[in-house]
């Protein structure tokens, strides 16, 4: 349920409606727009009568939200969520380019990409350090070395690091040491690591399941936000459908879908997405052109020696060339590199 209050109704008054609603038990979430104030009522509201708030003088209609996700939830909050990452932005105008390896494989490497990619315009570096893979003998990453030398490459290029989580006892290293927690597809319903991610305050780049339905993903979502950390970043990586000739498959109407629906910022991962370098192109150009609010490409220096999915990889002069014609997009759709 939320509450639309009257434009310029007194902050004294605003609260004093607040306590009133709490006193049946829900969380009341106040958003202040520019142009009118929401109340965001999540909990049981099957006791409240609508009509008793609408007696309000300063209320203009009070409304019921039939999705399940509340907070996640546009009507909660009309104006675009923006993520703030040390000073670096994503949603907005800006586009958010994260780029670098599947997976940390030494030092060399990860600082020469994350070298290439920002001079290609990159303003976060991704990159794997603990890497869930479907077979337990493929290569698992390098862990927390991969950590120290992600740290290293941001040290050399002032890029925020993006990179994934895999178990709760990992989140006070996390919270020290990377600027954004990436839950990747297969614990995105890993319930209790949400909440505890929910507990921090460092943004969170959530990625979509592998079969998850976008309220599913939004519920996820949902439980971070619960738990009180609301900057998160959205990320459509692909679902499995019956397609096999490419490893996912990249569902571009999520993007406009999500805009619909919520108010979080949403960005697009064409390398898992479709597990070919040479798909990654063409479907980061759409991605941007349906509203996407940024690209998380993998980029490495040597794709085809990589000890993680070179297969879907593009080289560094790619990269270039792609940040070129994003900026060309962008331009036409009221964004901006």
């Amino acid at each position: 349920m939320i509450v639309i209050l009257k434009p310029n109704t007194p902050k004294n008054e605003v609260d004093s409606l607040i306590d009133k609603i709490t006193g049946y038990g829900v969380q009341v979430n106040p958003v202040f727009g520019q142009d009118l104030i929401i109340l965001g009522l999540v909990g049981d509201t099957s006791k409240i009568d609508p009509t008793q708030i609408e007696a309000n003088h300063n209320v203009e209609k009070v409304m019921h939200v039939a999705e399940p996700f509340k907070k996640a939830n546009k009507m909660f909050h009309p104006e675009p969520t923006i993520v703030d990452v040390n000073g670096t932005r994503v949603g907005g105008k800006k586009l958010a380019l994260m780029a670098g390896p599947c997976s940390v494989e030494s030092e060399a490497q990860i600082i020469e990409v994350a070298k290439a990619v920002k001079a290609s315009g990159a303003n976060f570096l991704r990159g794997g350090a603990f890497k869930p893979r479907t077979s337990p003998y493929a290569f698992q990453g390098l862990k927390y070395k991969g950590l120290e030398l992600l740290k290293e490459a941001r040290e050399a290029t002032g890029l925020p690091i993006v990179t994934e989580i895999m178990s709760p006892f990992d989140i006070d290293t996390f919270v020290r040491d990377v600027d954004v927690i990436q839950v990747g597809a297969r614990n995105m319903q890993n319930f209790d690591l949400l909440r505890l991610l929910g507990q921090t305050r460092k943004p969170i780049l959530l990625k979509r399941g592998l079969s998850a339905t976008i309220e599913e993903w939004l519920m996820s979502a949902e439980y971070i936000m619960a738990s009180g950390n609301e900057q998160i970043i959205l990320c459509e990586r692909g679902i499995r459908t019956f397609e096999t000739y490419t490893r996912n498959t990249l569902d571009l109407s999520s993007i406009v879908a999500v805009k619909q629906l919520s108010h979080l910022p949403i960005v697009v991962d064409p390398s898992h997405a479709t597990g070919k370098w040479w798909m990654v192109e063409p479907l980061a150009r759409a991605a941007i052109a349906v509203g996407a609010d940024g690209l998380i490409i993998e980029v490495h220096n040597d794709p085809a020696h990589a000890l993680c999915d070179g297969n879907q990889s593009i080289k560094p002069n790619v990269f270039d060339d792609l940040v070129g014609q994003i900026k060309q997009i962008a331009s036409v759709v009221g964004r901006e590199v």
